[in-house]
């Protein structure tokens, strides 16, 4: 039966779910089609590629086995191939294109002249700079005999660039953040360069019948011919338009219906008297021990991050410690800095579940505590085990067990496959914890509503994970990154965003801050304004990854959608003050009063979602803005505001939440002041990361793509120079607050919670 609200007894229109259910059918049937297009529209791997004279370079074997050698020494968190990875080291592909300019230019010219081209007047220069452009841009690959042939300057570049990577990653003071000798085997230099000549073949050699290339035309290299392709500007003005309409259109029904918001159209509901704090089950009190592991996770990862930014600035040291450059390089911390952030906010959001699910079903089920004791401890294994196991795999150590047993090499995906099984699995028991905590409550009329869209986003976790499992270490690296968005994007700012919408609806459902019809239409409406701009737009990360510019026209459409929401979550913000400005007009002992600090932490999402997804997301978004930023420090400023500052402090308001209800008010007085410092802490310090480095240098970088391309904004020539490496270095001052008056007070606040709990107190 339709749920009914507490107030007036009036039903929710069954539009709201219909509308949910069209969003998404329509929304997964176009990525769907983009999705499968990929497998069609990936740069060839061809069986041979050879030279002018027929003689064979390398094969299909080679490169595949390349891109084996990338993904298991983890240099995808070092540098970027195709714009996507880490910042420290350069793009591999950009950097063998512009080298490869140079050294096809060389060959051209002793040919022609018996000079290098730089000894040549540049009335002699002109013509041999359009022959290497016109060469590199026509497309050789046969696909009737799967044969690819090299012009004579990109064979010499691929002799020749396999020396260069050679002595990269052999010699002292080449990789940056890398220990010498980090890759020795002649094998493994000579597959990694067959790798990266096919991928940077891809980026400059125009599709079949087009007048751009597999990658649509980036990396930005005026040299070698690459330019903004005529789609990057036309989409870049049509998705504007498709903003502005979008923003009108919303605004104008939230200005027509005024009940669109938190406070709903009741906002008296509940809210001068909240119910009861009722007593905790066992299931509830045994999640502490989860959110101690949050904490901990969360010190650690600030801690790391704090390494990292160090390696910007001294990347070829470490305090003069040489040793830490060889036990903890910067491929390894950065694969630990973002593990380590998904795994404590993921694990603070399924906490979170658990002990929510008690509460709104009516108690625990039998056997609940000790199946969440084995939840537990299936994650402590997970953690540990896929940290020690990149730490092995990056250091050679697991032999072929590196892809199952160690690091996959793949951004964000880093840990084994046997890992992935693990956490897949674990989220399956979550679920059916979830499930039956929840049963009561979806059985019962008048409640089933909101319990079950709780089951349903809790069943969404496990289900969009799965894409994590659907490539291998030979499968293409544009079908790689396509499966990898659609847990990077669909999963973690999709659907646990979903999720953590539907926790925070239900937190303050219990808070008697709205009522049941406020909280499940919230979840309705949250839902239909994500999901329509954000599933069809995860093509936003696939512009130059191997798509068709189908996918960029669709994508950057529907992704400027994106910022609607994200605009509207000022307005969440303001609500969420005005909400608890009414439960402070009571006389303090209301039971969202004390839960306050957890509110902060909502308010805070809704002002870092504005910033940080809407204002910086949309600045990178657009297709000819992403064309020359896509791997620079403004996609790190984006990354920091909108990862941390709205799934970060979502977790940690959920994490608050629970510590103050499994606390006595005479702990939580103590408690509360690590909270306070913590938020205001975490605040300031990200809000310095941002305004004193990584905004400033990300338009520094910026602007400097634009004017010597983008290969010379990723060198480390760049990077440790001028204005830059300043910004790099007064971001201590944002890093040291972030982790001195942010990170430490909220991980003691959960160690004291936790060990110093006394009994809870009825509220």
């Amino acid at each position: 039966m339709a749920q009914r609200a507490a107030a007036g007894g009036q039903a929710l229109s069954p539009w709201w779910r219909h509308g949910t259910i069209l969003v998404m059918g329509f929304g997964f049937a176009v990525l769907t089609l983009v999705t499968v297009l990929t497998y069609s529209n990936a740069p060839p791997i061809p069986a041979r590629v050879v030279d002018s004279q027929g003689t064979q370079l390398f094969t299909r074997a080679d490169i595949e086995g390349g891109q084996e050698v990338f993904l298991q020494h983890a240099l995808m968190e070092h540098g970027t191939l195709w714009g996507h990875g880490a910042y420290l080291g350069p793009d591999y592909t950009a950097e063998y294109l512009h080298r490869e300019v140079g050294i096809a230019r060389d060959a051209l010219a002793r040919a022609r002249f018996g000079k290098p081209f730089a000894a040549l007047p540049s009335a002699e220069q002109a013509p041999i700079a359009d022959t290497v452009r016109a060469e590199l841009k026509a497309n050789r690959y046969d696909p009737s005999t799967d044969t690819l042939t090299f012009s004579t300057g990109e064979a010499a570049a691929s002799r020749a660039l396999e020396r260069y990577w050679a002595d990269y990653f052999s010699r002292e003071n080449t990789a940056p953040g890398l220990p010498p000798r980090s890759i020795v085997q002649p094998g493994e230099i000579r597959l990694l360069n067959a790798y990266f000549a096919w991928a940077t073949w891809a980026t400059v050699t125009n599709r079949p019948g087009e007048t751009y290339t597999y990658t649509n035309n980036w990396p930005y290299d005026p040299d070698a011919g690459n330019h903004p392709s005529t789609q990057a500007y036309v989409w870049s003005a049509l998705s504007l338009v498709s903003l502005l309409g979008g923003l009108g259109l919303v605004l104008l029904l939230f200005g027509k219906f005024h009940f669109l918001g938190w406070e709903g159209d009741d906002p008296l509901a509940g809210a001068r008297a909240g119910p009861a704090s009722p007593a905790l089950t066992a299931s509830q009190r045994a999640t502490g021990k989860y959110f101690v592991v949050v904490a901990v996770l969360f010190f650690l990862q600030a801690v790391v991050g704090g390494a990292l930014a160090h390696y910007r600035v001294e990347p070829f040291s470490f305090y003069g410690l040489d040793f830490i450059l060889r036990l903890a390089p910067y491929n390894l911390l950065r694969t630990y800095h973002l593990q380590l952030a998904i795994f404590w906010i993921a694990t603070a959001w399924v906490a979170g579940g658990l002990f929510l699910a008690p509460l709104v079903g009516g108690g625990d089920p039998p056997g609940q505590r000790a199946l969440v004791d084995v939840l537990f401890w299936a994650l402590v294994l997970v953690v540990g085990g896929s940290l020690l196991g990149e730490l092995l795999g990056v250091s050679g150590k697991l032999g072929q067990l590196w892809f199952w047993l160690g690091h996959q090499g793949s951004e964000y995906l880093d840990l084994g496959r046997f890992w992935q099984l693990l956490l897949a699995a674990g989220l399956l028991l979550w679920l059916f914890l979830v499930f039956r905590a929840l049963r009561p409550a979806i059985r019962k009329e008048g409640t089933n509503e909101v319990s079950a869209l709780f089951l349903y986003a809790a069943a969404a976790i496990p289900l969009f994970y799965t894409p994590a499992l659907f490539y291998g270490p030979h499968t293409n690296f544009a079908v790689i990154d396509n499966w990898r968005f659609w847990i990077i994007h669909l999963w973690v700012e999709g659907f646990f965003e979903l999720f953590a919408t539907v926790l925070v609806a239900i937190i303050f459902r219990q808070l008697g801050l709205v009522s049941t019809r406020t909280a499940t239409r919230l979840v309705y409406l949250d839902a239909m304004l994500f999901l329509a701009g954000g599933i069809i737009g995860t093509g936003h990360h696939w512009y130059f990854t191997g798509q068709s510019t189908l996918n960029m026209g669709l994508a950057a459409c529907f992704s400027a959608l994106e910022v609607v929401p994200l605009t509207l979550l000022t307005l969440d913000a303001s609500g969420f003050i005005r909400l608890r400005r009414r439960a402070l007009a009571d006389d303090g002992k209301d039971l969202a009063s004390k839960h306050r600090w957890a509110i902060y932490f909502f308010i805070a999402v809704g002002v870092w979602n504005f910033i940080g997804a809407g204002v910086f997301g949309f600045l990178i978004n657009t297709p000819i803005v992403s064309y020359f930023e896509v791997g620079t420090t403004l996609t790190t400023n984006h990354g920091h505001a909108a990862m941390f500052g709205v799934f970060g402090m979502l977790g940690l308001g959920v994490l608050v939440f629970c510590l103050r209800s499994l606390q006595s008010d005479a702990a939580w007085r103590i408690t509360e002041r690590y909270v306070r410092v913590g938020y205001w802490g975490l605040n300031a310090g990200l809000s310095l990361m941002v305004l004193l480095d990584l905004f400033p240098a990300g338009v520094l970088q910026l602007w400097d793509v634009i004017a010597n391309g983008y290969w010379h904004a990723r060198r480390l020539d760049y990077s440790m120079s001028g204005t830059f490496h300043v910004l790099e270095w007064i971001r201590v001052a944002g890093d040291t607050v972030f982790l001195v008056l942010g990170a430490l007070p909220i991980a003691l606040a959960a160690l004291r919670s936790y060990f110093l709990r006394g009994a809870r107190a009825a509220a």
